[in-house]
């Protein structure tokens, strides 16, 4: 009978554990690339057409998430029933942070607007950080004898029910504004909507209504070409893009702000690791001189936020648009 030499024995045991622990390092570190996030292209849905101010806005910052996490952020345009459509494709993506959904003020009006809203921005979608905001530009045509909103504001308190606003459709941010100024200022003025910011300008020029409301990119071929005259901006301190008109408050409105935005959302139950690496990216890339210039030109200040700060956003908007919805007796859709 032969026996075992001893020292094989410990050879072979040494062997094995040393395979086991190259296998426990490969596993390991197997586990760490597939949590490693981004790995894979991520898509983020917006509630808007291309071409519009939102989407330029969105594709630069998706330029800047690229080249900082390394992955293609790809935009998808998915416009339509107020922002339902892209809220609905946003969460059957999944979990797992490759579809993220652009939310914005628009859609915190579509809480207190719609009957039967198929989602909850609140419990449905969690904050990542604002993209950037724009305020709201109120303009006359050059001709008019309103060159400022003082001068607006007297004649509407001089000739009541005499003076019209133009805006675009009900329940657009642009109409609430109105109704919202309207309220704030005590004044009684006819708010008339349009189909489209042509047809406000249009209207504008003809003398059918005394004044305009929009933002800055779809007014900027009026205002550029004289055609308009901005002569107040909805925000609570002058605008970056027309430093040199007065606020609304400014005008003797006191309290009144209005400022559109845009931010990045994630569907509940992504995590929290997700979240953390995308809002650091953001803060990132936003500061970026390239993008903040270009994204300026079109009337948007581009600014992070942290997750916290846009769900306060988002709960502060719902309760002032719903309250502006109720008092104009604005019928739900």
């Amino acid at each position: 009978m032969e026996l075992e030499n001893p020292n094989s024995t410990i050879t072979r045991r040494n062997v094995a554990l040393a395979l086991g622990l190259l296998a426990i390092s490969l596993a390991a570190r197997g586990a760490r690339a597939q949590a490693k996030y981004p790995n894979h292209p991520v898509r983020v849905i917006l509630p808007f057409g291309a071409g519009g101010v939102a989407d330029i806005t969105a594709r630069l910052v998706a330029q800047g998430l690229s080249q900082k996490l390394g992955q293609n952020f790809v935009i998808e345009n998915n416009p339509g029933a107020g922002g339902i459509a892209a809220a609905r494709a946003a969460l059957t993506g999944g979990k797992d942070g490759y579809t993220l959904a652009m939310l914005t003020n628009g859609t915190a009006i579509s809480v207190p607007l719609f009957n039967h809203l198929p989602f909850d921005p609140l419990k449905d979608f969690v904050p990542i950080s604002l993209f950037g905001s724009f305020e709201t530009q109120f303009v006359t045509a050059a001709n008019s004898p309103y060159t400022t909103l003082g001068d607006f504001l007297k004649a509407a308190r001089e000739k009541p029910g005499t003076l019209n606003i133009g805006t675009i459709n009900v329940g657009s941010t642009q109409n609430l504004t109105a109704e919202l100024f309207k309220t704030m200022a005590n004044v009684d003025v006819v708010i008339v909507p349009f189909r489209g910011t042509p047809d406000v300008v249009i209207a504008l020029l003809r003398g059918d209504v005394q004044m305009g409301i929009d933002f800055y990119a779809a007014l900027k071929p009026s205002l550029d070409s004289g055609q308009a005259r901005a002569v107040a901006t909805g925000g609570a301190k002058r605008s970056l893009v027309l430093p040199n008109v007065p606020t609304v408050q400014e005008a003797g409105v006191a309290g009144f702000e209005v400022v559109a935005w845009n931010g990045l959302y994630a569907p509940a139950g992504v995590p929290q690791a997700v979240i953390d690496t995308l809002s650091a990216a953001l803060k990132e890339v936003l500061a970026d001189p390239t993008i903040k210039k270009r994204a300026l030109d079109l009337g948007i200040d581009v600014h992070p936020s942290t997750p916290a700060e846009m769900d306060a956003r988002m709960r502060s908007d719902i309760a002032k648009w719903g309250a502006v919805i109720a008092r104009a007796h604005i019928p739900k859709q």
